[in-house]
């Protein structure tokens, strides 16, 4: 396919509830959408970086740039663009991978459209829906944190994640078991402890939680290993999991016994199949986690948590777990599970008159003449 033109539009979408972290609060979402567009097909991409660097140091504005600087004309300059090519071709600039993986979904979601293929069945999907988590934000009152994770179980979601950090850990995690028994369990530090907090992080083995997300920071893989030895309860990595093969260096060292999968972390979708298949081939699961995406986002999601290693409840929540409106038809739970699109592509795009009252902005960038 060549590219006639890339549409990168910014819109803003209030949260349906703040939601907190140990990394900060946010209570909506500033997105980058990017739009593909070739003789024969287009297509969409989300780029998952927050308007405040704190999860990495990506964010919209500075995707917004590197993309228009620096992305899109090494892309201009190919005459046949298809998804496998983009990493290669920007391999020239360094880092970026959220920025390189909204390109990246985008040509693969124009390029499965006109191929009338979905991205389960080109990705490999094994089933047709995907079990369903909760990511549940830091609660200051333990009273509303339990009414919040029963208002979930209600709605159906399979496994309950809470957010943690130090001083907000072993006690909310108590007064969740003790309240709701043998549901599935785990929490997500997203890198708020240090190697000194390994007997703390061991006071979480009593309440049988399936995992802790990203206790250390995530450059330390060796004190992600070395906690392994301390702690029962089996030690996922989130932010230090950039490529498929940092994930088989981590699996090499102890560091994880579990993996979560975002694409957007690593760079694209056909990266993140690359971790999962590094995974299987270790006998370590993976669960797919999320990033506050629209329904575009969410589609490509569960497209990937229907692949075969991917055993535990993602973060794939329905769309008003976050947006009261979303701007594609939205996914609804039933029976704490998503349906896996089954249309060309994602299998949906955005409902014009939502998203042109959620933009803020909309830039058409094409190939030098």
């Amino acid at each position: 396919m060549k590219l006639e033109s890339v549409e990168l539009r910014r819109i803003r979408l209030p949260l349906v509830a703040p939601f907190r972290t140990s990394l900060g609060t946010v209570r909506e979402r500033e997105i980058l959408l990017v739009r593909v567009v070739g003789p024969d097909a287009e297509g969409w991409g989300e780029c998952v970086a927050f308007v405040e660097p704190f999860y990495s140091y990506e964010y919209v504005g500075g995707a917004h740039d590197v993309i228009r600087e620096h992305l899109l004309p090494r892309l201009f300059g190919l005459d046949d663009v298809t998804a496998e090519l983009v990493a290669p071709t920007l391999q020239g600039v360094r880092g970026h991978p959220m920025a390189k993986g909204a390109l990246e979904m985008a040509i693969l979601d124009a390029e499965l459209r006109a191929q009338r293929i979905s991205f389960g069945e080109y990705l490999g999907g094994a089933r047709t829906e995907v079990d369903c988590g909760v990511s549940v934000g830091i609660h200051e009152n333990v009273d509303e944190l339990l009414r919040t994770v029963e208002s979930y179980l209600e709605e159906g979601y399979r496994r309950i994640k809470l957010k943690i950090e130090p001083g907000q850990d072993i006690e909310p995690v108590r007064a969740v078991r003790e309240r709701f028994g043998d549901i599935l369990f785990q929490v997500d530090a997203n890198a708020a402890y240090t190697r000194l907090d390994g007997e703390r992080l061991a006071q979480l083995d009593e309440f049988g939680l399936l995992l802790i997300e990203q206790p250390l920071a995530e450059e330390d893989i060796r004190g992600h290993a070395e906690l392994a030895k301390v702690v029962g309860t089996p030690i996922c990595l989130d932010e230090s999991i950039t490529s498929a093969r940092g994930a088989e260096d981590a699996i090499a060292m102890g560091a994880c016994r579990i993996v979560n999968v975002k694409a957007g972390r690593v760079g694209g979708y056909l990266e993140a199949r690359r971790v999962h298949d590094v995974c299987r081939a270790n006998d370590v699961p993976v669960w797919c986690g999320g990033m506050l995406e629209t329904a575009l986002g969410r589609a490509a999601n569960v497209a990937l948590a229907a692949l075969p290693n991917f055993t535990l409840p993602g973060d794939t929540s329905a769309s008003g777990r976050y947006y009261a409106e979303d701007i594609c038809e939205p996914f609804v739970l039933h029976d704490g599970r998503l349906a896996v699109p089954t249309g060309p592509g994602l299998g949906l795009t955005p409902i014009p008159e939502v998203l042109e009252r959620v933009t803020t902005s909309v830039e058409i960038c094409r190939p030098e003449a």
